[in-house]
C-alpha cells in the first residue's frame, strides 16, 4: 500500500507541475535565487514526447477493428504522452534553488530528487563536467542527459531520501546546473 501511495503522489506532483508550467510558475523560488538545470534535456524530451505520439498514432491504426484494446491503449498512449512532458515542466518549474536566508542549497530533480544542504556544510564546491557516474557508497549524482556539471563536497553528511524512502547519507554530491559558473560564484560568496 505504501508503494501504492508513492505512485500516486509521484503522478500528482508530476500534473501539478505541468499545471505551473502552464501558468509559467515555479515552485519553492520564493525565498531564494533559482538556477535552472531543464535546458539540457529539453531536445532529448521532445524526442521522447515525439516517439510516444507517433507510436500512439500507429496503434491506433494497427487496433481500429479492436474498439476495446484501441481504448485501453489509447488512454495509456495519451497518459503516457503527459508524463513525459510532465516530468520536463517539473524539470523546468522546480530548479535549484540557493536561500540565502534559509542558509541551504536545495537540489532537485523532476520530482524524484530534493536535497537540502545546508550552506555550513559544504566544504567545497567546483565546475566539474562529469558524462560517467559510477555508483559509490556517499556519493549521491543527479544527472541530465547522463551529465553533472557542479560538485559539492561536504563537512558532514546530509540525508538523502530515496523515491521508495529509503534514506541514505551522502558526503559529495554532484549536480547539473545551466548556469553552472553562476551557481559556483554564488555559493562561493554565500559561504564566505
Amino acid at each position: 500500500m505504501r508503494v501504492a501511495r508513492l505512485l500516486v503522489r509521484h503522478e500528482v506532483r508530476v500534473l501539478v507541475s505541468l499545471v505551473l508550467w502552464v501558468a509559467r510558475r515555479t515552485h519553492g523560488t520564493k525565498s531564494g535565487r533559482a538556477f535552472g538545470y531543464a535546458r539540457g534535456q529539453g531536445a532529448m524530451m521532445a524526442g521522447f514526447a515525439f516517439v510516444c505520439v507517433v507510436e500512439t498514432v500507429a496503434m491506433s491504426v494497427l487496433l481500429r477493428d479492436f474498439p476495446t484494446a484501441h481504448a485501453v491503449l489509447l488512454f495509456l498512449d495519451v497518459y503516457g504522452v503527459v508524463v513525459v512532458v510532465g516530468l520536463h515542466a517539473a524539470s523546468v518549474v522546480r530548479p535549484h534553488v540557493l536561500d540565502l536566508e534559509g542558509g541551504s542549497l536545495r537540489i532537485r530533480r523532476y520530482v524524484h530528487v530534493d536535497l537540502r544542504v545546508p550552506l555550513e556544510r559544504i566544504a567545497s564546491v567546483r565546475r566539474e563536467l562529469r558524462l560517467t557516474h559510477e555508483p559509490a557508497d556517499g556519493e549521491l549524482d543527479v544527472e541530465v542527459g547522463s551529465r553533472t556539471s557542479v560538485t559539492l563536497e561536504l563537512t558532514e553528511p546530509v540525508a538523502h531520501v530515496t523515491f521508495f524512502g529509503r534514506r541514505r547519507e551522502v558526503r559529495v554530491v554532484r549536480f547539473h546546473a545551466d548556469d553552472a559558473d553562476g551557481l559556483v560564484r554564488a555559493l562561493g560568496r554565500a559561504r564566505v
